[in-house]
């Protein structure tokens, strides 16, 4: 590791002459990728690092790429990717790639100082990514990378490493069934929840979150910005099932699963109230609820530019905004704290002998870093799990109307059970989270999954008629 150290390495400038045209080709195929469907205008090396210094065997680079691309009209559910968009690569260097590196193949260098040398997604890698972890162990120091762990958290040397298949906007590695290391690929500078809020909870005590074992930062692009929180290192929950893989399990085999979802509804309440004694919560009056108000009727209306089988239901939908920004008229108050931010079945994992845990804290990727962080309504989170209820029904066919309302009315029970207070009395803010999510949802699978788009559409329809917040028509 002091080779890596000391050792000056290649130039940024140098480096860009050697992977400019081969990561101009593969960048965009990859699915953590934001800007997929607009042309890569400029590529910019931020910073590199030679975590293994590229040898006559093999080298390890460690790079945050710039992109920068066109940019496009604002979208609803979130903002645009920024055209300054900075990724982060893991890239190997052979002479030559063995078979069993084959499919992560990026390309053959011919020109600049990697000229002959094969590069390759080092992920794939067991001896690159071993040496990742060790390097958290030693909380190492390479060039400006820094290694950072837990002292109360033993990790040790020599776990086996394999890569998660589900990859989706960042990579995540498994350990010896130990430890779970998800990289973030899509960097933004600052205090990232992901780390953030897990931190946090675990000095509360709270045992429904992983605690991070270990993380690693970057430093930003000069000395005024923050640094780059790259990945965190945490426990592997072996033998947990996937909740929404659960859900579909149960609903498929037609059993019961609002035990579950009252459970489920429980662990929800724990961990936002154990966010809400780790930091500062503000109170919403009039004009907080107006501008959210205001910003979920935007996300409608451009929403509804974009899919047109939205567009009867608009203005139906448009008076729950309404009414949401009437309620700051009155003289009640609510609560904003921290929350998860994009929470659904998906985040929750199961152990065997029935207890869940939350996982992914970092919120809805595609919004800034800053909207991820502020606090909001605890409903927020609730809703996204009602919707989710709401797709494992829609997937079953014919699809369960019953089976879903029992696990959205479950849920909130659970949830009020912890709380003291039940989502289903505040319905004007339940309703309006719930349809700005369906609206994100309609947009979202208009664009990337048309064949899902019927499941949103059928909770727009129910919402835009003023249906029970908790069944399905």
């Amino acid at each position: 590791m002091s080779e890596a150290v000391t050792r000056p390495g290649i130039t940024a400038d140098a480096l860009l002459a050697s992977l400019d045209p081969l990561l101009r080709a593969w960048l965009p195929r990859q699915r953590w990728f934001a800007g997929k469907g607009r042309p890569l205008a400029e590529l910019t090396v931020h910073s590199a690092t030679e975590l293994l210094p590229p040898t006559s065997e093999s080298g390890l680079l460690h790079l945050l790429v710039r992109v920068r691309q066109p940019q496009v009209p604002a979208q609803a559910g979130g903002t645009p990717p920024h055209p300054g968009d900075c990724y982060q690569l893991l890239l190997g260097v052979r002479r030559e790639l063995p078979p069993r590196l084959a499919p992560a193949l990026i390309g053959h260098v011919t020109r600049g100082p990697l000229t002959g040398f094969t590069v390759y997604e080092a992920l794939h890698d067991s001896r690159m990514t071993g040496f990742l972890l060790e390097a958290l162990r030693m909380r190492a120091r390479v060039g400006k990378l820094r290694f950072e762990r837990d002292p109360r958290m033993e990790i040790a040397a020599d776990l086996a490493p394999r890569v998660l298949g589900a990859e989706q906007s960042n990579s995540s590695l498994v350990y010896g069934d130990t430890f779970i290391l998800k990289l973030f690929r899509r960097v933004v500078p600052g205090a990232h929840p992901d780390l953030e809020l897990p931190l946090m909870l675990a000095r509360e005590g709270c045992p429904r979150v992983p605690a991070p074992a270990a993380w690693f930062l970057g430093a930003g692009e000069d000395a005024a910005d923050e640094v780059n929180v790259l990945g965190v290192l945490q426990p592997y929950l072996k033998g947990t099932s996937d909740g929404w893989e659960l859900a579909l399990r149960e609903l498929a085999a037609g059993r019961d699963f609002s035990g579950e979802a009252r459970a489920l509804g429980r662990a929800t309440a724990e961990v936002h109230q154990a966010l809400a004694r780790a930091l500062p919560t503000v109170t919403l009056g009039r004009a907080q609820l107006e501008l959210i108000a205001e910003g979920m009727a935007d996300r409608l209306d451009t929403a509804a530019k974009a899919v047109p089988a939205l567009q009867p239901y608009a203005p139906a939908l448009r008076t729950t905004f309404e009414a949401l920004a009437d309620l700051g008229r009155g003289e009640e108050t609510w609560t904003a704290q921290r929350i998860h931010g994009d929470l659904h079945l998906g985040q929750c994992l199961r152990s065997p002998a029935g207890e869940w845990s939350l996982i992914d804290f970092e919120g809805e990727p595609s919004r800034p870093l800053a909207e991820r962080r502020m606090p909001q309504p605890p409903v927020r989170d609730v809703a996204g799990m009602l919707r989710s209820f709401d797709y494992a029904g829609r997937s079953h066919e014919p699809w369960a109307p019953q089976w879903a309302g029992d696990c959205r009315a479950a849920y909130c029970t659970g949830y009020a059970e912890v709380t003291g207070l039940d989502p289903r009395m505040d319905p004007v803010l339940l309703r309006a989270y719930e349809t700005d999510k369906a609206v994100y949802e309609v947009l979202y699978e208009a664009r990337h999954r048309p064949d899902w788009l019927p499941v949103p559409l059928a909770a727009i329809k129910r919402l835009a008629t003023n249906g029970p917040a908790t069944e399905e028509n």
